[in-house]
């Protein structure tokens, strides 16, 4: 969904010195295409992966000190910008969930389809990895992880089955907790959804880098940091974030004044206006050519409005 961000964005980028924050560098794809689309902008690009930021930068280095690369996480974003000297911005992507790169790092831990270490860690200098969690955390909070980040029915049947094979060696690697709930889901539950690891390892990966939490934080920074008439695009790749991105935007377009006034200040007024109905979807076309697209929920918003009191 790349020119579909860059169209929505592009209104607030035309005007020579409009700055872009991309929040989620990977390997610099969508950096790539915003300073090439938009020559007059000045790119700010975060991750918190340092061989991420390594890569990228080897790719981004032709457009010289129009890219500024940041190892940071996105809820950051605020710090960075201060520390930076950048009071507002006229653009913010967003493009969550897994890169490329780290799926397919098979050391990385993040793929269930392949044996590798259980780490998930987005940033692997710092913080617990996927096996000092499964290994660690008691029975009651490893259910709550598979049933709110992975949305796992059976989180009960797969925490019983870790909680009984750690007590004999702990985890190290993916492929045995694959194997570990293959065989502890009944019949039925395989036979839907794809792989039966996959709810599991996507609750492990966003419990280890505090996925959610830091999205609490980061869309709303973002759109604060926006100046008005500047615009955020969010690619979102399941419920949970897409249902955090939802409620910020929404809550930013809604007019907050109490029921009964003749006439409505200034202060209770929008702040945004969305610029999706719903969420937009990867098209036809596009999953065929990329299958890690087909998740893909996209959401806009553009600033009409300061804060006000």
């Amino acid at each position: 969904m790349l020119q579909r961000c860059l169209d929505m964005l592009a209104p607030a980028l035309a005007e020579p010195g409009a700055v872009v924050v991309d929040c989620t560098l990977g390997l610099g794809g969508h950096s790539e295409a915003l300073l090439s689309t938009f020559p007059a902008a000045r790119l700010i690009a975060l991750d918190r992966d340092k061989e991420a930021l390594r890569l990228s930068g080897e790719r981004l280095a032709p457009f010289g000190d129009r890219a500024t690369l940041v190892h940071a996480v996105y809820d950051e974003l605020p710090e960075v910008l201060d520390r930076l000297g950048v009071p507002r911005v006229q653009g913010v992507l967003f493009d969550l969930g897994v890169s490329s790169m780290q799926l397919d790092e098979a050391d990385r831990g993040f793929a269930y389809a392949q044996d590798a270490p259980l780490d998930m860690r987005m940033d692997q200098t710092t913080g617990m990895s996927a096996a000092e969690v499964l290994n660690t955390y008691a029975p009651g909070e490893l259910v709550r992880i598979l049933r709110a980040y992975g949305e796992e029915k059976q989180a009960k049947r797969i925490v019983s089955a870790v909680v009984r094979e750690r007590e004999k060696e702990p985890f190290t690697n993916s492929a045995r907790l694959v194997e570990l709930i293959r065989d502890a889901l009944p019949q039925a539950a395989k036979r839907t959804g794809g792989n039966p690891a996959k709810r599991t390892f996507q609750a492990l990966r966003i419990e280890v880098n505090g996925e959610l939490s830091v999205l609490e934080r980061a869309v709303p920074a973002a759109v604060k940091a926006l100046a008005v008439g500047g615009r955020i695009a969010v690619l979102s790749y399941h419920s949970l974030e897409d249902r955090l991105v939802k409620q910020v935007f929404a809550a930013g377009a809604a007019n907050t004044a109490p029921a009964g006034l003749p006439v409505v200040p200034e202060r209770y007024q929008p702040r945004l206006k969305l610029l999706t109905r719903g969420a937009e979807l990867p098209t036809e076309e596009e999953v065929a050519e990329n299958r890690r697209a087909a998740p893909a929920r996209l959401r806009g918003a553009q600033r009409v409005r300061e804060d006000v009191g």
